[in-house]
């Protein structure tokens, strides 16, 4: 029964949409259940999540789908009716909602900024840098904004913006098609034209780094980090630090394999201690290590898709 008020919902949210240009609602049918089809050709399927985590996220759901229907002209609205349905692990629908706000509010960069980030959930990249260019059109001329967090922190304290979310987004989809440059691109624009906090400069530097590394920019990759040290206070991307930490040496990648027993977090640690290995030659290793994630249920995980993106490049090489 868990998803049939998300099914309802679905009906009611998207019986609406329009079918044309950037608002067209065209992801591939699938069956019941399966979200979308991995890098690999698996099918992966709506995450089952744990009876307390489920109803704390369906919640929160119903709650937004209220305030949607009291007003479902309403950005807020609509997008906070996206990021619940995506917490359930409903990213389909997300993207329809989404869209939906597209439609409704042509003008309004978060619409594009959210369905990029679950086109990149669904492994669908080119859309995503498609949306992430459309909100970069529409951020021209307008002041940064925090983005409140769905899933806050142990503080509640939201690290990101909008345009910093919009910039280190469209950064990962070109690095996961292997477009390092492109990826270079977008993160410097993030660092070098935002006030980031720490978790989010930290974050960034991870993914810049190893975008660095990967076009061969090595002097320029160990520049991006020469100031990041172990002892600064993150709240939460302490994973990011310490990854960054391994790639200057100072911290032993085998000691950090020790001290995680959390699927989401060790998709991150594990694709990143792969990533340090593979670009000191040991593809072999990084394998293993990219291998292992796929062992999970953490599909939508960045980790994750960055492993499965690597291992489906290497098997066409």
């Amino acid at each position: 029964m868990k998803n049939y008020i998300l099914f309802l919902a679905a009906i009611f949210i998207t019986a609406g949409l329009v079918s044309c240009g950037e608002n067209r609602v065209d992801l591939p049918p699938l069956p019941s259940g399966i979200q979308t089809i991995s890098l690999l050709g698996d099918t992966l399927n709506t995450p089952d999540l744990s009876e307390e985590v489920y109803e704390s996220h369906n919640e929160k759901f119903l709650e937004a789908l209220s305030n949607y229907r009291v007003d479902p002209e309403d950005a807020e609205n609509i997008i906070w009716l996206g990021r619940r349905a995506a917490y359930l692990g409903e990213y389909r629908e997300a993207v329809k909602i989404y869209t939906e706000g597209t439609y409704k509010k042509p003008e309004d960069p978060r619409m594009f900024r959210h369905r990029g980030h679950r086109y990149i959930t669904l492994r669908h990249f080119d859309r995503a840098i498609s949306d992430f260019e459309r909100a970069e059109e529409l951020m021209r001329g307008i002041s940064d904004v925090i983005e409140p967090d769905g899933l806050p922190n142990e503080i509640n304290q939201p690290q990101s913006t909008l345009k910093s979310n919009v910039w280190y987004h469209k950064g990962l989809a070109h690095y996961l098609k292997g477009e390092y440059q492109r990826a270079i691109e977008s993160y410097e624009r993030a660092l070098n034209e935002l006030d980031l906090t720490d978790d989010m400069r930290v974050a960034t530097l991870y993914w810049y780094y190893s975008a660095l590394k990967r076009s061969g920019q090595d002097e320029r990759a160990g520049d991006a980090i020469e100031d990041v040290t172990a002892d600064m206070d993150l709240i939460e991307n302490d994973v990011y630090l310490n990854l960054i930490m391994v790639f200057k040496g100072l911290f032993s990648p085998d000691r950090m394999m020790e001290v995680t027993e959390d699927d989401l977090e060790n998709a991150t640690l594990w694709y990143g201690i792969g990533n340090w290995h593979y670009m000191n030659g040991r593809e072999e290793r990084a394998l293993d290590m990219w291998n292992q994630i796929l062992d999970t249920d953490e599909w939508a995980a960045f980790g994750y898709i960055a492993a499965e993106a690597e291992i489906a490049r290497l098997s066409i090489e």
